[in-house]
């Protein structure tokens, strides 16, 4: 892994541990094992590092999204393949989680990969789901983007929930629950 990657995925896993006042350069570059001039040779500074990461993340779900879409022939398997992949519940979403810290949402250029991956991740499920009312597998009348919608916020409460408590328990019943809406006829 270049130095390069290693300064993000530092700063990515900083960034979901501790947050973006919580990850100082020491921090990355100790954890990268990096040292400062690497740093800003390949980075301008925290902020662009930090976007750096942000985009890594937002890029990493896209891609184990699209992987658990792609599993199933189904509309409701492929939503059920997203909503049940391995993930780390406790830790949060690693994007959901940045969407909570005040100095990422504060800013526009480090806020716009967030709201990009969850209008993506919201147009990629109604796609599905619509793909299920053209099939004859979901009710005509049911909403894709509104669907869609409530299927992210079940995963981003869920995790939110789980955390509090500190048990995936709530996690695992509110994409039960999801699911269990969707296979209602």
């Amino acid at each position: 892994m270049s130095t390069r990657d290693q300064l993000i995925a530092s700063t990515q896993d900083l960034l979901w541990e501790r947050g973006y006042v919580g990850t100082s350069p020491k921090a990355i570059q100790q954890r990268a094992g990096a040292g400062q001039g690497s740093m800003y040779h390949h980075f301008s500074g925290k902020a662009d590092l930090a976007l750096a990461a942000i985009r890594q993340n937002a890029d990493d779900l896209r891609a184990s999204a699209e992987a658990a879409f792609a599993r199933g022939s189904t509309a409701v398997e492929r939503v059920s393949a997203y909503l049940l992949r391995e993930r780390e519940v406790l830790r949060g979403c690693p994007v959901g989680r940045l969407a909570l810290d005040p100095e990422i949402v504060t800013s526009p250029e480090l806020r716009a990969p967030l709201e990009e991956t969850f209008d993506w991740l919201r147009g990629r499920l109604a796609e599905v789901l619509s793909d299920g009312i053209a099939n004859g597998e979901l009710p005509p009348d049911l909403d894709p983007a509104t669907t869609a919608t409530t299927l992210v916020a079940v995963l981003q409460g869920g995790y939110v929930l789980a955390r509090s408590s500190g048990t995936v328990e709530p996690f695992d019943t509110a994409v039960r629950g999801a699911l269990a809406l969707l296979e209602r006829r």
